[in-house]
C-alpha cells in the first residue's frame, strides 16, 4: 500500500477529484495548507497599501492505493489535472503505509481500504 499527498492550488481541487474518480480512486482526505517553496510568497494590494503574502494558500489531498497500478494512474491524474504550467503548481509525495485498519469492522490492509 501507498500513501500519495499532493499540494496543488486550491482551484484545481475539483479538477484533480474528477480526475482521480475516473481512474476508480473513490477516497480522499483534503486539507487546506499553507507554505511556500520556491514561489516564495508575494505582494498584494489591499485598500491601496501593498503587503506581503509569505505563505501561499494551497490544498492537500492525502490518497491510499493498494497496488502499483492505482498508484501510477493516481499520480498522473492529479499531475495531468493540477497542472497549470505555471510556478506553485505544486507537488506529489508517495509513502510506504505499513499497516490500515477500519475502525467500524477491524478490517486490516486491502480490506480496510
Amino acid at each position: 500500500m501507498k500513501k500519495i499527498e499532493a499540494i496543488i492550488k486550491p482551484f484545481k481541487l475539483e479538477d484533480v477529484k474528477e480526475a482521480l474518480i475516473e481512474v476508480g480512486i473513490e477516497g480522499m482526505t483534503v486539507s487546506e495548507v499553507k507554505g511556500y517553496g520556491r514561489q516564495q510568497g508575494h505582494s498584494e494590494l489591499y485598500r491601496g497599501a501593498e503587503y506581503i503574502v509569505e505563505f501561499i494558500p494551497k490544498v492537500r489531498v492525502e490518497i491510499i492505493v493498494s497496488s502499483d497500478e492505482y498508484l501510477e494512474a493516481a499520480i498522473q491524474a492529479i499531475r495531468q489535472a493540477a497542472n497549470t504550467g505555471k510556478i506553485g503548481d505544486g507537488k506529489i509525495f508517495v509513502s510506504d503505509i505499513q499497516r490500515t485498519i477500519r475502525i467500524r469492522t477491524g478490517e486490516e490492509n486491502e480490506e480496510a481500504l
